[in-house]
């Protein structure tokens, strides 16, 4: 891919979002809210911490996690959804989120910051989701857990699989049904060819690499 091609894709996505902003939650909270229970129902959430959500959008996710976090840093590229998800805050006063205008590929954070990683239906609009993935581990801390979905109808489970593994991931898939239109996958640091099973909600789940 070009470097203009690159950022035309960059730009296009800012302007979409920053256009439908005010019509945002009436568009997309019904099926991310049913994204979000299944990642919770699935894989759960760590009390305490810092946490990530890239491509935050109007915030649908801090009220699920605000309560159980440390702190909430969201960030996105459009500055028209960042005000719908800055309302959200001050309405609800959740005084542990932080927002931020920030490119996925080019995070404005240190090395190693992050406990837990939120990217909640973005990869499909990145023009290299690899490059995003790869931003994404170098803001997370050794140990964390980040939480990634694909949409199905732009990553094919095994596409979607795929591109986990080759960027350095052990994962879990959840099993989600057709009204759920994302894959999810809990992913952390790794890679390679075996890696030991992991208790998730007491439950004993086989790593996938």
């Amino acid at each position: 891919m070009s470097s203009s091609e690159y950022w035309r894709i960059k730009r296009e996505t800012a302007r979409y979002y920053d256009k439908i902003a005010k019509i945002y939650d009436m568009l997309y909270r019904y099926e991310q809210n049913l994204k979000i229970n299944e990642i919770l129902k699935n894989f759960g959430i760590k009390s305490g911490g810092i946490i990530l959500d890239i491509g935050c959008g109007s915030g649908l996710l801090f009220e699920y996690i605000a309560d159980s976090s440390g702190l909430i840093v969201g960030a996105d590229i459009s500055i028209g959804v960042l005000r719908r998800a800055k309302n959200l805050v001050r309405r609800r006063k959740l005084r542990t989120v932080d927002l931020v205008r920030a490119d996925a590929d080019f995070l404005p954070f240190k090395d190693h910051v992050f406990d837990r990683v939120f990217a909640i239906t973005m990869l499909q609009n990145m023009p290299n989701p690899k490059l995003t993935l790869k931003e994404i581990l170098r803001v997370t801390k050794e140990s964390s857990e980040i939480i990634i979905t694909g949409l199905k109808k732009a990553f094919t489970r095994e596409i979607f699989s795929r591109m986990l593994a080759e960027s350095g991931l052990f994962f879990i898939l959840a099993d989600t049904g057709d009204e759920v239109k994302c894959h999810i996958a809990l992913c952390w640091r790794g890679g390679g060819l075996s890696a030991p099973a992991k208790n998730i909600n007491n439950r004993t789940m086989e790593i996938i690499s």
